[in-house]
């Protein structure tokens, strides 16, 4: 994403001039290196450009399959009804950072390196907001609202249900319907005896619910059949992330004595959330098919970070300030699932 200057004319300071390429280079340079590296941003969500005030997503229906007419006769007329719209508003952050007179005096033979380093902040810690702002929706999608960095985020789906829930609605004017993608059950074989995780549990649950995910209805009530992918853990759960990283890894299967194949070899990736820090075991499960077909995860750049910088002449200081908008949210439940792993009912979840 383009990193846009604005510098306030009139800056003659001697001082100023050796800082401003240098620190304009150093953004630059971090710019890049982060965009190359990707996050948690790019590997989950929809990463679309924007320029309206937000982002309404519209569901419909599909169109029925083609029917047999009798010679001469005319086609039978069909059409998509809208089912759903969800809006998604972008919100506005930003961020300063100064650089003391003191320190642009002492900076004439390059740019310090305490200015270096906070240059170099700056940029990673604008990537780190939308890395971050990602994960804690995803963390927190059985909730239907949250506030993260002072900015309140609309975690609903367009049913107005959290993403994860065992009340999901779909359908319109043709049949409705409720479906799930919140379950409990014997996910890892812990639950609450305090075992460790099983991978012979883990692996028989994984195909469970692959199909659980698989079997999800579009709004024609017509299952969808997308193969699910990608497996988010939390990042406090060493002992499941050890389980999950040997099913997906191991060509055969792990926990029994028979020479047995491991179907759910090479089917994964995995990725940890970090700040996802749960108190059991869980997992969420997503088709990386679904999320880009039907709009699931949606993060939108609206104005990328602008940067403007300015002297301020009661201090000397030299001020840099930094301007995004971007919106984040779901536009639809059908692509992920999240499942506990638990020996007891968990509330707002279906059994499995």
């Amino acid at each position: 994403m383009a990193i846009v200057y604005s510098k306030t004319s009139g800056l003659n300071n001697a001082q100023i001039g050796k800082l401003e390429t240098p620190i304009r280079m150093v953004i630059e340079h971090e710019s890049d290196l982060l965009t190359a590296k990707g996050g948690i941003r790019d590997w989950l969500f929809n990463v679309e450009k924007s320029n309206r005030f937000g982002e309404t997503i519209v569901g419909s229906n599909e169109f029925d399959v083609f029917r047999a007419v009798t010679e001469g006769a005319g086609a039978e007329n069909d059409d998509a009804e809208e089912t759903y719209r969800k809006f998604i508003e972008h919100i506005q952050f930003m961020k300063e950072f100064t650089i003391t007179a003191e320190m642009m005096e002492d900076a004439a033979y390059g740019l310090a390196a305490d200015a270096k380093r906070r240059v170099e902040n700056f940029t990673r810690a604008y990537y780190k907001t939308q890395h971050k702002i990602c994960e804690y929706v995803l963390a927190h999608g059985t909730e239907t609202a949250g506030r993260y960095a002072g900015a309140t985020l609309d975690l609903s789906c367009p049913d107005g249900m959290p993403l994860f829930s065992k009340s999901h609605t779909y359908g319109g004017s043709r049949g409705k319907g409720t479906q799930a993608n919140l379950f409990w059950g014997d996910i890892f074989g812990t639950g609450s005896t305090g075992r460790k995780p099983s991978c012979a549990v883990f692996e028989e649950a994984l195909g469970t619910l692959a199909i659980r995910l698989r079997n999800m209805k579009d709004e024609n009530g017509e299952v969808l059949g997308y193969t699910p992918d990608t497996l988010i853990l939390p990042g406090n759960r060493p002992l499941a992330e050890t389980v999950a990283k040997k099913v997906c890894g191991s060509e055969g299967a792990l926990g029994n004595g028979y020479n047995d194949i491991n179907l759910q070899f090479g089917n994964w990736n995995i990725v940890i959330l970090p700040d996802w820090q749960t108190e059991d075991d869980r997992v969420m499960i997503m088709s990386s098919e679904a999320n880009r077909s039907l709009g699931g995860n949606m993060f939108y750049n609206r104005i990328p970070l602008t940067v403007t910088s300015w002297v301020d002449h009661h201090t000397g200081n030299y001020i840099w300030n930094g301007r995004c908008r971007f919106g984040v949210g779901f536009g639809t439940y059908k692509h992920i699932l999240l499942a506990v792993d638990s020996a007891e009912e968990v509330d707002g979840a279906a059994a499995l």
